[in-house]
């Protein structure tokens, strides 16, 4: 008995060998078709670092264009005030230029208004500069110092800025006003043409100098030669 009984599993084991039982798969979730994103687009970056590249080489061998810059002319930007005051700005706006480098930076302006005898707050310094720092770099160019003095002499500044202080007491006479302070324009034609009188008249005068100045030159190198002679012969 216990030999048919084990016959009979064993046949049942090699049965399910030979005819296995399918299961049922798995149902598989549907996926999703990956979409490709669009490459973002370089080719402008590409041409304009291209383009520095090459200016870059061009101006290692000198084979760069000059690129032109705006030429500020004072004399001829700042009509209203003559070029005896100009250069005495020039002059002032130089002595404060610690630096050398063309601007009056915020530690020298503090020099500047302490040397003045009306020193300023941090604060103040700084709104001094921001009220004529027309490239907002923070310093003060001298077209910009320039601007100082207009505004003073066209009434535009408030009488307890620091800026206007600055104008009184920097020695510099700019009570005569311009174009811009003309009534009427009558008036502001015939200040226009008194003012371009006056700024020949400079220039003559200049001229006048330099050639009188020669003169006297020539003159003391001829004294000398001819004291020189003197003395040989």
């Amino acid at each position: 008995m216990a030999s048919d009984e084990l016959t009979r599993k064993m046949q049942s084991q090699m049965a399910a060998v030979d005819n296995p039982v399918p299961r049922p798969e798995p149902e598989k979730s549907p996926v999703r078709a990956k979409t490709r994103e669009p490459e973002p687009d370089n080719s402008d970056s590409s041409s304009e670092l291209s383009a520095k590249l090459t200016r870059r080489l061009d101006i290692n061998e000198g084979n760069a264009a000059p690129r032109l810059t705006r030429v500020f002319n004072p004399y001829t930007e700042f009509k209203e005030f003559s070029r005896k005051q100009i250069k005495d700005m020039e002059a002032m706006f130089k002595r404060f230029d610690t630096g050398k480098d063309g601007f009056i930076d915020l530690m020298e302006l503090k020099l500047m208004m302490e040397k003045l005898g009306a020193p300023q707050t941090h604060l103040g310094l700084k709104n001094m500069i921001k009220e004529v720092d027309e490239d907002f770099d923070g310093k003060l160019s001298f077209r910009e110092f320039l601007l100082i003095f207009r505004r003073a002499a066209a009434g535009e500044l408030q009488e307890e800025s620091g800026l206007m202080e600055l104008a009184r007491l920097s020695e510099i006479d700019v009570s005569t006003q311009g174009v811009m302070g003309a009534k009427d324009f009558f008036e502001a034609k015939m200040q226009a043409l008194s003012v371009g009188s006056k700024f020949e008249a400079e220039i003559r005068e200049e001229k006048e100098e330099r050639k009188r100045q020669e003169v006297e030159k020539k003159e003391r190198q001829a004294a000398f030669k001819q004291l020189q002679s003197t003395f040989c012969s």
